[in-house]
């Protein structure tokens, strides 16, 4: 099955990892791959960490002062995009649920081409993983394959009054 949250509003990671704990508090085994999230600001893999649920994290550390993001796209960004696609494929066999947290945003912002990500999905995808996509962004090809599709519409944001982001809460 292939879920997909995505949309300009908050909280498509947030119900990820929501779903994802959820299957591990069921006994399956969970991996999560954050596509374009390095760096060690991100606190959820704290807690990934002490509840033994895997997770690969790939891409540069975007994180400015002051809660700003850089997000300009480099060299790096593709190669780490790669590296993400390759981890997905090494361990798809090893996990009930799989997800490739910000791999729409990857694909949006052209780290990766949205052919690799269909071809994976129509000729490596192992029949019995769950896997879940996140991003901004959505494609036709991706919802036609999808089981499931969520979209977070912003309505209302902080952001928009020119707030920074906030530990605990963005990061």
């Amino acid at each position: 099955m292939i879920q997909i949250y995505f949309g300009d509003g908050k909280g498509k990671t947030t119900a990820a990892l929501g779903l994802s704990m959820r299957a591990f508090g069921h006994g399956q085994k969970v991996a999560i791959i954050f596509f374009d999230k390095g760096g060690n600001d991100y606190n959820e893999r704290r807690v990934l960490e002490k509840l033994g649920i895997d997770y690969f994290s790939f891409g540069r550390d975007r994180r400015l002062i002051e809660g700003i993001f850089d997000f300009s796209l480099k060299y790096q960004d593709l190669e780490m995009a790669q590296k993400s696609m390759a981890k997905l494929r090494e361990i798809h066999n090893d996990y009930d649920l799989i997800v490739l947290d910000e791999v729409l945003n990857a694909v949006r912002l052209q780290m990766m081409p949205l052919q690799g990500l269909l071809d994976y999905l129509d000729k490596e995808l192992p029949k019995n993983l769950e896997l879940v996509l996140t991003g901004r962004g959505q494609f036709a090809e991706l919802e036609e394959r999808a089981d499931l599709v969520s979209e977070m519409k912003m309505i209302k944001h902080y952001f928009q009054k020119n707030l920074p982001a906030r530990k605990g809460i963005e990061y």
